[in-house]
């Protein structure tokens, strides 16, 4: 029989893994539709990913000589610019170590036992043209004392984009009603509440779900919940970017998705928690920041 130990580290290992799976899926499907592009820059060559790896710094408050100040984790960062996606980041990190201590106080299950390990998947999309819509997608997994899974998905259109907003709600609402029928008007209000601009009282995009501290008590489900989403994501996604990625573009619609980019700028350096947790947990600055667009405007 497996100790409680042993059988937390296979559940860290089987997250990693899947969320190492998904980012190769997610890099395939993408490269597939920039070599099935044919609209205003066919011309241009298929954009493909690049990819870097990088080590997270010691924790300073690991006692000296532990393994945490010797290795912390790190991760690997894919990123691709190409004729469809202008920017897009496929990112797998797997950190662990310490939080400070005031940082602690703000975790759930780290205020008495400061050591955690996160794990998780973040995929930012911002296109070249302003009839594809922008797209965000995270799952992770974190253990303190404690041990949960969180993430989701939600849609940024530039334009109108009715019948793209339905199907990606409609992919997302089937991933959470394989598990409860409670969970996606739960998590679709809480997406709503959470990527909010309240400096500008708008919404950042068209929604879709968010959750956090997703813990009911059977790992196995939760996980299987976990993957469902990124298979969700996977499926709907390239369906909205093919059917869209081919129309014809103004400059006044690109200044126009431009000027859009920067509602997406403000929220995620004042408001993300991703950011914030990544900033403050010693993670890859360019990583962290990989979500901003390559070109943005105000007004």
């Amino acid at each position: 029989m497996n100790s409680g130990a042993d059988l937390l580290e296979q559940r860290k290992a089987r997250a990693k893994a899947w969320f190492e799976e998904l980012r190769d899926r997610v890099c395939a499907r993408f490269e597939a539709l920039e070599d099935q592009y044919d609209g205003q820059q066919a011309d241009w060559p298929p954009g493909r990913f690049e990819r870097s790896s990088w080590k997270r710094p010691a924790d300073t408050g690991s006692p000296e000589g532990s393994d945490d100040a010797i290795d912390s984790g790190g991760g690997i960062t894919s990123v691709m610019r190409g004729r469809v996606f202008e920017k897009v980041g496929v990112n797998v990190s797997t950190v662990y170590g310490r939080f400070d201590p005031a940082f602690a106080k703000q975790v759930e299950g780290a205020e008495e036992d400061p050591r955690f390990w996160a794990s998780g998947i973040s995929v930012v999309a911002h296109m070249q043209s302003p009839h594809v819509p922008a797209v965000h997608m995270n799952t992770r997994h974190l253990v303190t004392t404690k041990a949960w899974f969180g993430g989701g998905a939600d849609l940024t259109p530039m334009t109108d984009a009715e019948k793209d907003t339905e199907d990606f709600h409609a992919a997302l609402k089937d991933a959470c009603d394989r598990h409860d029928a409670a969970w996606y008007p739960r998590y679709r209000k809480w997406c709503d509440e959470y990527f909010y601009l309240p400096h500008r009282s708008e919404p950042r995009g068209a929604g879709g779900i968010f959750y956090d501290h997703h813990d009911s008590g059977d790992w196995d489900a939760d996980f299987s919940f976990t993957r469902e989403v990124g298979l969700a994501f996977l499926r709907i996604y390239p369906q909205i970017v093919e059917r869209r990625m081919h129309l014809p573009w103004t400059q006044a619609e690109r200044e126009h998705q431009l000027i859009r980019r920067g509602r997406y700028v403000e929220f995620n350096l004042l408001y993300d928690r991703g950011t914030h947790f990544g900033l403050k947990t010693g993670g890859n600055t360019d990583a962290i920041l990989m979500s901003l667009p390559p070109v943005v405007r105000w007004p």
